[in-house]
């Protein structure tokens, strides 16, 4: 059977990640109030939608235009067209006082990566955007031809962990003062001389992870959606979130340790730690070998739950 390229692109538009242990680890009842803050292709939001009865609802979040064509028609469904870290506003204007269960997985769907027109990827040319919301906000182009050479070396340390952030920064800022830089395959041209061979791929996937994280703001945008998610979730309630870099693993972690993504410890008067969360697992999850092998993108995918105290 041959699946044309439509088709196919349509299938792994967001291969769900960890589908069963993140839907298990909500700990769905069947007339629960629940929320997937990262709706993408609806994986997850099915999986979850499957588990419901009668009184169960579920509020799927996406800020991307493209996740309409996704919505899954069921009247226990309400879609929200908005950015995650919105979460508060809109429960409150559903009349949803507090939920059972949030879930977030913070992958980019694997869609945006392989839609040339949209700039994630350094795979195809196209034009260097990167915005998950289309109406809003700077490009990376507009970037990597503002930001001044500080600004961008300490993005490329933060976000993209690359230890030549200094560097990539100057060579960037010379070569933008000939002309602007527009497309994805300019910017390849100015960035790849810096990068060995056989790291390659990994070194440009970093350097484009680090300007997606600044064009769509989404440490800011993460960080909020946590604090709001805290709140929202009643006694007994779970959070889920699945994470793909350190920086965002780092603030899940914190915020079910301490209760903020700083990771500052509370203590009380007795010195016993003030945490709203219990960790349902202590260990980190990951996928299996089987799973990497049928969806290469979820090889750094890591999943951690914890229960609101």
């Amino acid at each position: 059977m041959i699946i044309d390229k439509m088709e196919k692109d349509e299938l792994t538009y967001h291969v769900p990640v960890l589908l069963k242990e993140s839907v298990d680890g909500m700990n769905i009842q069947p007339d629960g109030t629940y929320v997937d803050v990262t709706f993408g292709g609806a994986g997850h939001s099915r999986e979850i939608l499957s588990r419901l009865g009668e009184g169960g609802r579920l509020l799927g979040f996406d800020q991307d235009e493209d996740a309409e064509r996704n919505i899954v028609n069921d009247p226990h469904f309400i879609f929200v067209r908005s950015n995650f870290r919105y979460l508060q506003n809109f429960l409150r204007y559903h009349d949803i006082e507090q939920v059972d269960a949030i879930l977030a997985d913070l992958g980019v769907s694997s869609h945006h990566f392989d839609d040339s027109e949209r700039g994630f990827s350094f795979r195809f040319d196209g034009a260097l955007d990167m915005r998950m919301n289309k109406r809003a906000g700077i490009t990376a182009a507009d970037i990597v031809n503002t930001y001044e050479e500080e600004r961008l070396a300490n993005l490329f340390y933060l976000y993209g962990e690359l230890k030549n952030s200094r560097k990539l920064a100057s060579v960037v800022v010379k070569a933008r003062s000939g002309q602007n830089i527009r497309t994805i395959g300019e910017f390849l041209e100015i960035i790849k001389p810096l990068f060995g061979r056989e790291r390659e791929k990994k070194e440009l996937a970093k350097v484009f992870q680090a300007l997606r994280i600044e064009v769509n703001q989404e440490m800011e945008a993460l960080k909020e959606m946590l604090l709001a998610a805290t709140e929202a979730l009643k006694p007994g309630g779970r959070l889920v979130v699945i994470t793909y870099h350190s920086l965002e693993d780092r603030m899940v972690k914190n915020i079910m340790k301490t209760g903020n993504v700083e990771g500052k410890a509370e203590s009380d008067f007795f010195g016993n730690l003030q945490t709203p969360f219990r960790l349902v697992n202590n260990k980190v999850i990951v996928p299996d070998e089987a799973e990497i092998e049928r969806n290469p993108r979820s090889r750094s995918a890591k999943l951690r739950i914890a229960e609101k105290k």
